[in-house]
């Protein structure tokens, strides 16, 4: 399965210029954690809930003239459009992370999160369990109760 299958298209975005009070509207406003920061459709980097915190508020700074610019991590690990679910899940679990941007020719197209990578998974566990249940009720014949 492809990265593209799965991915949030056009995932809600900010500008560096953006201050960290609009990012937090955003993410409540979108039901979401991180918010990819894009200038001219490219990805510049990537800020997330606990940027606004830890590297904002609890650093003092007034969220309403803070720039998103200053606690952004500014090269996020990404993912390409084609890439394998399970490349994708390699590195959110080698790196920590649950959210990967995903860019091709540069240009952000997406954003993949653990949870759809896990929904995806169950469905996949669940196909394949209804798969060997009827195989195997197939091979035992028709008598077979269930």
């Amino acid at each position: 399965m492809k990265v593209r299958e799965l991915m949030t298209k056009q995932p809600t975005t900010v500008k560096p210029d953006a201050t960290l009070g609009e990012v937090a509207t955003l993410m409540k406003q979108s039901d979401c954690g991180s918010i990819p920061v894009v200038e001219g459709g490219r990805l510049v980097g990537i800020v997330t809930d606990r940027d606004i915190v830890v590297r904002g508020i609890a650093a003092g700074v007034d969220p309403k003239t803070q720039r998103v610019s200053k606690v952004m991590s500014s090269d996020p690990v990404t993912v390409g459009p084609d890439d394998d679910v399970t490349d994708a899940e390699k590195k959110m679990a080698d790196r920590q992370i649950r959210r990967l941007p995903v860019v091709e020719g540069g240009k952000l197209v997406g954003i993949i999160v653990t949870a759809q990578i896990a929904r995806a998974g169950n469905e996949r566990k669940v196909g394949e369990t209804i798969k060997e249940i009827s195989e195997s009720r197939s091979s035992r014949g028709s008598h077979a109760s269930g």
